[in-house]
């Protein structure tokens, strides 16, 4: 019977995450916080809507009308930049879509304070960023607003950038984000980039500029989740920095990206992922996908784009090839799970990138203690997007 092996997949993929020569990246979608017990997009649309009470939240339902959350959002930002005085569109004014704006924004990032998400996968996750010893940066790209992933890494008192200066009230430094190697404000590779491409519930919009707060929002809009041309162009440089330096770093040569939780429905992050696959052929973008069939618009590609691969739960595209998965006689923890390919679980994808690193003794210590000793996360400080 034709198809493909686990077991042999995931022997090669360590092999590629050996070399400490590689650009490594990962890329963190929805599902990765929703594997944590955080509500996914779809879930968390709800819970935002009933939070929001009448007429914002029929005003808001309105929007949402062949629209998920996001897209509902960025209508909203864009009724607000092209309605003057006393003009009104689709029962919205400048000044209530503005209002309905706010109040979505704080909705989402209440709703995303969850006190019972489990981190242990974003503590494994973690575990395999503080362990990392590659020559460049290991960069993991998140469209997450939850501050899991900052949690987990702070557990682990693993140091990481994440483009903010300062801790009380940290400013953005456009010039560390895009500095290289050489330069005065290059950081050590041993830090690992974080960079949250949608926002966060601990940004805050002060006057014209962002700021990172030292903890989750409690009063006020976080600053989440951007149009694309409706603010003003200072408090767009955070958001239009990252999404440069995401670009950058699929261009950069002999780049390993892996891609987890994320549903492919957002054109512009297809494109870079697509274009970049198709023009540096010397590069990998690895898709883990949580269903058991492969996107439809990612298998397109993945078809027709040798070095982009695609893994599900039961069917993968290796080298332009789809072929179910052979199910294996025997394969190491985490890799088949259930009569499925484990990986394509941000859960077991994280404990399978653990063991592929390097020990270390104070970094395995922490970890062991917050898996055994800590079976939910204790603080208030989490969220999802």
């Amino acid at each position: 019977m034709l198809g493909h092996d686990p077991v042999r997949f995931t022997r090669d993929l360590s092999a590629k995450l050996a070399s400490r020569s590689r650009h490594v990246c990962a890329f963190l979608g929805a599902g990765t916080s929703h594997a944590c017990g955080l509500p996914d997009v779809g879930q968390l649309q709800t819970l935002v809507l009933e939070r929001l009470s009448d007429p914002r939240k029929k005003l808001f339902a309105e929007q949402l009308q062949g629209r998920n959350l996001e897209g509902a959002l960025s209508r909203i930002r864009s009724i607000a930049s092209i309605l003057g005085p006393n003009q009104e569109l689709q029962s919205l004014t400048r000044e209530t879509a503005h209002e309905l704006d706010r109040a979505v924004c704080s909705a989402i990032a209440t709703e995303l304070r969850s006190d019972r998400a489990d981190l242990k996968p974003m503590v494994r996750f973690a575990a395999w960023v503080a362990r990392s010893q590659y020559h460049w940066p290991l960069e993991i790209f998140s469209v997450n607003y939850d501050l899991l992933l900052e949690q987990a890494l702070e557990k682990l008192h693993a140091p990481y950038f994440d483009g903010f200066v300062g801790t009380l009230k940290a400013s953005f430094s456009a010039e560390m984000v895009e500095a290289v190697p050489g330069e005065p404000l290059w950081l050590p590779s041993r830090l690992a980039r974080v960079w949250k491409l949608h926002g966060s519930v601990n940004w805050a919009w002060e006057n014209h500029d962002v700021v990172r707060l030292g903890t989750h929002i409690d009063d006020g809009p976080a600053a989440i989740y951007p149009a694309e041309t409706k603010y003003e162009e200072s408090r767009r440089v955070p958001f239009l920095v990252l999404q440069d330096r995401f670009r950058r770093a699929l261009q950069q040569p002999e780049t390993l990206f892996l891609v987890s939780g994320y549903s492919y429905s957002d054109q512009h992050l297809n494109e870079s992922f697509f274009d970049a696959a198709t023009r540096y052929q010397r590069s990998e973008i690895v898709a883990f996908c949580y269903e058991d069939e492969i996107p439809a618009t990612l298998a397109e590609r993945a078809l027709a784009t040798p070095n982009l691969q695609a893994a599900a739960g039961k069917e993968a595209i290796l080298g332009g090839l789809r072929q179910k998965w052979i199910s294996p006689e025997e394969a190491p923890p985490d890799v088949w799970h259930e009569d499925r390919f484990g990986l394509a679980d941000f859960g077991h994808l994280a404990a399978y990138l653990g063991r592929t690193s390097v020990a270390d003794l104070p970094i395995d210590d922490r970890l062991r203690s917050l898996i055994e000793g800590e079976p939910k996360n204790p603080t208030p400080e989490v969220s999802d997007a």
